[in-house]
């Protein structure tokens, strides 16, 4: 299993609508091969701040995953929407 931490911070005048476009990816990705887990999360003190928590059975089920149409389409949307580029995290959960 692969896990993955995706951090966004949006423009603080486009939370609203980044969270619109982020809640957007989740009934589509769950459906996805490989999907375990795709949980979406904001900030409390910081609302612009958003992280997705991710697990996949693997990478190469995450890797199909970036070239899916809609997470091609996000990436172009949210160059207007974040202040800086999303940041990943590919984890490997130790027992």
């Amino acid at each position: 299993m692969l896990t993955v931490i995706a951090k966004m911070t949006a423009e603080k005048s486009k939370v609203e609508e980044t969270k619109a476009l982020l809640e957007s990816l989740i009934a589509p990705t769950l459906k996805e091969e490989g999907c375990i887990q795709y949980d979406l999360h904001q900030g409390i003190a910081e609302q612009n701040v958003f992280f997705f928590y991710e697990n996949w059975e693997s990478r190469e089920h995450l890797e199909k995953h970036l070239m899916n149409s809609h997470l091609v389409d996000f990436k172009h949307k949210a160059e207007n929407l974040l202040q800086r580029p999303m940041e990943v995290f590919l984890l490997n959960k130790l027992d």
